[in-house]
């Protein structure tokens, strides 16, 4: 049953809606921005409400199954790792675009809402802003593509610090590794460019 599990999750995270929903608006969201195939270049590319809605699926697709899972009371323990960091995985690994998924970010919001209803993504989304703010008030401006991953990784760093202030259970932390890795290979490519 875990491994069924394991499949869906993977598989949900692997569905591209913010580059299916770029290619109904007739953009490719490989030639917008970084590239990325998230829900942020969908709105660049298409406006807000495509955006919007390219975001929303991805957050529910790393939601979905974790919840789902949560709420039926049948995995605990251990066994919730595999399942939270597949969706992410999935994203990043997706078959649809030849293995070369997108950067998972609304999908880990996804995942973190449902492991820790909502408290793991507040927390990473106000870090993720306040980073922001002391990157734009320093450089001036946007941000580069390094410069936004770094803030991505920082910041999943400070959510480990806060968990293990607020003593998460194991499992979590586990969890934490598992989709920081996710993340780290996601955003591999911005730390390779000159």
């Amino acid at each position: 049953m875990l491994t069924l599990w394991i499949a869906i999750s993977w598989l949900s995270g692997s569905l591209m809606f913010s580059y299916w929903l770029g290619l109904m608006a007739r953009h490719n969201l490989g030639t917008i921005g970084d590239g990325n195939p998230g829900g942020v270049n969908l709105y660049k590319a298409a406006g807000f409400r495509w955006g919007l809605t390219g975001i929303a699926l991805d957050f529910l697709k790393g939601y979905l199954p974790v919840a789902i899972l949560l709420g039926s009371g049948t995995i605990e323990g251990m066994a919730i790792v595999p399942i939270a960091a597949a969706p992410v995985l999935g994203h990043a690994t997706t078959p649809f675009l030849k293995f070369k998924g997108g950067k998972a970010i609304a999908v880990t919001f996804g995942v973190w809402s449902a492991l820790t209803q909502f408290e793991i993504s507040l927390v990473y989304a106000v870090t993720l802003a306040v980073l922001l703010l002391i990157v734009r008030g320093i450089k001036g401006g946007s941000s580069s593509s390094r410069s936004d991953a770094a803030q991505i990784l920082f910041g999943m760093l400070i959510v480990l610090g806060y968990m293990l202030a607020r003593h998460f259970p194991r499992e979590l932390l586990w969890c934490w590794l598992a989709i920081f890795s996710v993340l780290v290979y996601s955003h591999r490519r911005e730390f390779r460019k000159e």
